[in-house]
């Protein structure tokens, strides 16, 4: 057997043509292409995405180093600067403290050099100014601060100013000019303030300047952009009382001027001056302030009060022919003499809410009465003596007794309160003799004391006043502050230049002038005995604009009287309203009044007017709806007067979803973003 042919046979593979070789190689290398496309595209978005990576991590590393040079750094400053500031500041008010004007000044000049480094801190956030949102912030911050250095140029005068006086004012000083260092009393500061008072003139311009400046700094700030509460802080509310603050200050201060260079003459500098003093009952409210109970004749001499005499009002009128018509309000509710004679009472003529329209009425007809020769009318109401025996304590008058603000129980009140009220309490006038004019045909009880007291118990307040130790001057001269900012105590001169300088001052009791939208509620108790000593007031309005501006208003007033009738201070009040707003206000609708009144125009404003009875425990509520002559654009504004002779009635105003709550103690503006 053949072994070969045994063996498989291996078939010789068919010859390759070039052809083949050249389409086989041709696949591969296609193969190979496509694998070298897909590396490549892979590769290619690698980079990219690496590219991307690269541009991203740069970007970051170019926000994190913008945000660490920009913000964090300047930032840490700014709150290490803050911190700084914070300090200062509380070192500046702690000095005001140790009484020591020259460590007040050394403080205030610290806290300017620490705000001034704080301001060139908080400019390195100038870039945000303009950006949305934040930018606001920021200019806010810059008006604070800027307003801040005004208002530390402006402390600098009055610190200056003020320093050769710093005995008087309560505090001690190496530069001090009083004459007598051992003079401890008010009254020996009081001779030196009224000697040197012209040397403080020239530095008013300049205060007010400064005032301006800070004023206009602040008025930059809106606070509703801020939050109503910020970790228990009242940030907006807190904001909005220091913007009034700084406008009430500004006002006062630049309209100061023309009423301190009328003291010398005010005071009795170059001759005596005589006032008459007239006492009002604020516990029976009337358009100025108070039932005109008691008047005192006081002459005044180089600063220093000294009463002549003291008389009832009923004594006056009693003097006094009636020729003029009463309101008819008066003649329905009052009543009493008003059924003999329609011709209006000495007793009842402040019956304009306007203090100066009242005191030129009076004035002119007390004169038929024997009242004549007076420089001017200063009234005073009850809160003034308790403001004042708040910081001398207990006075003793002679012939009537010790009074005190201490709270007596048969009344719920000041001691005081209730002796006066008690020596007021006649019912009608008295009667004297047509046959001998010094015989007293009818005197009703208290009539004695009665005509007696103002006198003496203000020249006791005042001496008492006068005679306190230099420790209580600032708190007198606080209570002197309230009582006038809070219309407790009106002016009314007959010197034009001092009666200009007054009203300017704003303490003549005047209904002010205003572009905006104006509130003024006045109140008369025609017969309710002393009701308003425990009568309240709570005011609402609810703002309502339209797109075009037009502004439709809701007020509400609503009157509570917290005690029962005790047949004697408490009794049922007949009241008579009226509503002061502004000139060419239409009236909507009036809900409340019993005895609806008229609509008329007085005083450059518009009134609605009413009348109602409110009983002891009782509550009544007076709704007026009524559209304003103006209309408003991007902002709302209003000025609110508060009646003479009240005490801080509750006030809130609504606007969209903004709402203000206070207790309006003096005349205010609200601006209101609509």
């Amino acid at each position: 057997m053949n072994t070969l042919s045994s063996l498989p046979q291996l078939k010789p593979r068919p010859p390759i043509l070039e052809s083949e070789v050249l389409e086989s190689g041709s696949v591969e290398l296609s193969k190979m292409k496509g694998k070298q496309k897909k590396s490549t595209a892979k590769e290619a978005v690698h980079k990219k995405r690496k590219k991307i990576l690269g541009i991203i991590t740069a970007t970051l590393a170019v926000m994190v180093l913008f945000f660490t040079v920009f913000v964090v750094v300047p930032g840490y400053r700014v709150y290490k600067e803050f911190l700084d500031l914070k300090e200062s500041a509380l070192r500046a008010k702690a000095s005001v403290e140790t009484q020591d004007i020259s460590v007040v000044k050394a403080e205030v000049q610290r806290f300017k050099t620490d705000l001034s480094d704080f301001q060139t801190k908080y400019q390195a956030f100038s870039w945000v100014r303009g950006l949305p949102g934040i930018g606001v912030y920021y200019r806010d911050g810059q008006a604070g601060v800027a307003a801040g250095l005004h208002a530390i140029d402006a402390a600098g005068i009055v610190i200056e100013t003020a320093q050769p006086y710093a005995d008087i004012i309560g505090f001690a000083g190496p530069n001090s000019q009083v004459e007598d260092p051992l003079a401890d009393t008010a009254n020996d500061r009081i001779d030196f303030l009224i000697q040197t008072v012209e040397d403080v003139l020239p530095r008013i311009d300049e205060l007010s300047q400064k005032a301006l400046l800070v004023k206009t700094e602040v008025d930059k700030i809106d606070p509703n952009r801020y939050p109503e509460d910020f970790r228990g802080i009242k940030v907006r509310d807190l904001l909005k009382d220091g913007i009034a603050l700084v406008d009430e200050a500004t006002v006062r201060i630049s309209q100061s001027k023309p009423l301190l260079e009328s003291v010398p003459y005010l005071i009795g500098k170059d001759e005596p001056r005589t006032y008459l003093l007239m006492f009002q009952n604020d516990k029976e409210l009337r358009p100025t302030g108070g039932f005109m109970t008691a008047y005192a004749i006081m002459n005044v001499t180089n600063g220093k009060p000294q009463p002549v005499s003291s008389n009832d009002i009923y004594n006056l009128d009693n003097k006094y022919s009636p020729r003029i018509a009463a309101p008819e309000a008066i003649i329905k509710y009052l009543k009493g003499p008003y059924l003999i004679s329609r011709n209006l009472r000495l007793r009842d003529m402040n019956w304009s809410p306007d203090f100066e329209e009242s005191m030129n009425l009076f004035s002119e007809e007390a004169k038929r009465a024997g009242i004549t020769e007076i420089d001017g009318i200063i009234s005073v109401d009850t809160e003034v003596v308790v403001k004042l025996l708040n910081v001398i304590g207990p006075v003793d008058v002679p012939g009537f007794g010790t009074f005190s603000t201490q709270n007596d129980e048969r009344c719920d009140c000041p001691q005081i309160i209730y002796e006066l009220e008690s020596y007021a309490d006649i019912e009608g006038p008295v009667v004297w003799s047509q046959d001998n004019p010094d015989e007293i045909i009818f005197a009703p009880s208290n009539y004695g004391n009665r005509k007696d007291i103002i006198g003496p118990l203000m020249n006791t307040i005042l001496s008492h006043a006068l005679g306190q130790p230099k420790e209580k001057l600032p708190d007198l001269f606080q209570a002197a502050w309230e009582s006038v900012t809070e219309k407790h105590a009106l002016f009314y001169f007959l010197d034009e230049k001092a009666q200009e300088g007054a009203n300017g001052f704003n303490i003549a009791g005047r209904i002010q002038e205003y572009e905006g939208d104006y509130l003024h509620i006045n109140d008369a108790n025609l017969g309710g005995r002393k009701s308003n000593l425990y009568v309240t007031q709570e005011v609402s309005q609810i703002i309502d604009v339209s797109g075009d501006g037009t502004v439709t208003k809701t007020l509400m007033i609503t009157y509570k009287n917290t005690q029962d009738y005790d047949g004697w201070l408490n009794s049922v009040l007949p009241n008579w309203t009226r509503i002061y707003v502004p000139q060419g206000s239409e009236l909507v609708d009036i809900q409340g009044f019993e005895d609806p009144g008229e609509t008329y125009e007085e005083l450059g404003k518009t009134v609605f007017s009413g009348g109602f009875e409110l009983r002891p425990l009782g509550v009544k509520q007076i709704v007026v709806t009524y559209k304003l002559p103006m209309k408003f654009e991007n902002s709302y504004n209003i000025y609110i007067q508060k009646q003479a002779g009240t005490v801080d009635p509750l006030y809130t105003i609504e606007v969209k979803n903004d709402i203000e709550e206070m207790f309006l103690k003096t005349d205010r503006e609200f601006s209101f973003n609509i």
